[in-house]
């Protein structure tokens, strides 16, 4: 008997009708209840907070302060409910006065946000009384700050350097290159330079094979080089104050964590594997899984994150049905420009020579294909994801059919883009 399943996709919803005796299980994480009160849960986090005194008095009088928070890509930890809570307590609470404070938004090599989502993101309201700023990798002012034991020369944003206080507000997610986002992902790569980042995240590839270095992946932190040289970078700042946020399934927030740069955001490392860490006793045939709409899925750039997580659930050759929409193609630049070297063969002199962060992504959703196969339900022309081996649909029907699940096992995963299976230890 078939079993209906609905999936986010885009703004709206797909469902799927799948042979209910097939799955093997639906991975979900666990249920947590989101935060009623962000204000009341907000300042208790800043008033107790981790290995820290309370932050009205990190904050000193006369002291110039910068916020440091995301870009639009990650809108969806929803840091627009956060962001006036936070000024209002410096203000209102501690006693600062508007021109004392600085927004910055950590782009790392992303394109500046417009006026229009710089309102999106802090509001109309703060926008209008707080000066806030895109960071620019490419800057000519960026202040260096050392070096660190991996090699990288740690540049970053001059309005941060120069502040008394930097109060980083960002979300621990599941990375694939980092291990978890957020945390120190705010300095490096947020407001580095792009020879640091590029410096980092080259990383991310094995040194004498042209594949992804097996010290990193979704939640591995020790031994993991770029995790530990963004942890080295974050040190070098002086009076850094973290905020690290949680969400749900749903994108409700669900947990706060400020304090110590690093000993809180692992606190809130801690809470993600706690509700997303799902155990498996075995792998599946198929997964079928959604980023969980947009803005997740606005790119195949943003949304293949629900691949580096889905694949841990799949068999060596198995299929992945990704729900992704795609609205904006393939996103940034870098990310489907590497197509063409893709396609002359030039793609590891190329890489090695020129990382880039959407190069690498690039490289790995290649890797993916190359190992499992791939089946896009997305507005994404499919001619041009061919070459990278995966195979898009704008016909789920005929993707369905394509696909031939009968007598497969399989798992379905609502939200790939957060769910981390893991194969169970007995």
């Amino acid at each position: 008997m078939k079993k209906d399943f609905t999936f986010r996709y885009g703004s709206s919803s797909v469902t799927l009708a799948i042979e209910e005796d097939q799955i093997i299980d639906t991975l979900i994480g666990k249920n947590v209840e989101a935060i009623e009160d962000l204000k009341a849960s907000l300042y208790e986090s800043l008033d107790n907070p981790i290995d820290s005194e309370a932050l009205r008095k990190v904050a000193k009088k006369g002291d110039s302060i910068a916020i440091v928070i995301s870009d639009m890509t990650r809108f969806w930890m929803r840091q627009d409910r956060i962001v006036p809570l936070l000024v209002s307590y410096l203000v209102d609470d501690v006693g600062f006065s508007y021109d004392d404070i600085k927004i910055i938004v950590a782009t790392g090599t992303h394109v500046g946000s417009s006026v229009e989502d710089l309102k999106t993101l802090v509001t109309e309201d703060v926008y209008d009384k707080v000066e806030v700023l895109n960071h620019d990798c490419r800057a000519d002012d960026l202040v260096y700050l050392g070096t660190t034991s991996y090699g990288t020369v740690v540049k970053v944003n001059k309005v941060a350097a120069d502040a008394d206080l930097v109060i980083c507000l960002g979300a621990a997610t599941y990375h694939v290159m980092a291990g978890f986002g957020g945390g120190r992902k705010s300095i490096l790569p947020g407001i580095a330079s792009l020879e640091t980042i590029k410096h980092n995240h080259a990383y991310s590839l094995e040194r004498d094979e042209f594949k992804t270095n097996h010290k990193i992946g979704n939640g591995v932190l020790d031994g993991n080089p770029l995790n530990e040289d963004m942890l080295e970078a974050a040190a070098m700042m002086k009076n850094l104050f973290m905020i690290s946020l949680v969400t749900d399934s749903d994108f409700n927030l669900t947990g706060i964590f400020s304090g110590h740069y690093h000993t809180s955001w692992l606190r809130a490392c801690e809470e993600v594997r706690r509700i997303y860490d799902v155990p498996i006793k075995k792998k599946a045939d198929v997964v079928i899984t959604s980023c969980g709409g947009f803005p997740k899925d606005e790119s195949l750039y943003q949304g293949t994150k629900a691949v580096d997580n889905a694949i841990s659930a799949l068999k060596d050759g198995g299929t992945l049905i990704l729900l992704l929409e795609g609205r904006n193609g393939g996103g940034s630049p870098d990310y489907f420009d590497w197509i063409k070297p893709l396609v002359n063969g030039t793609f590891e002199k190329e890489l090695r020579e020129n990382f880039t962060v959407g190069g690498y992504i690039f490289f790995l959703n290649c890797e993916q294909a190359a190992k499992y196969n791939i089946m896009m339900y997305t507005s994404i022309d499919k001619d041009v994801v061919k070459p990278m081996g995966i195979k898009a649909y704008d016909d789920v029907e005929k993707l369905m059919k394509d696909a031939d699940l009968d007598g497969k096992s399989i798992y379905v995963i609502p939200n790939g883009s957060t769910v981390l299976a893991r194969m169970r230890e007995d």
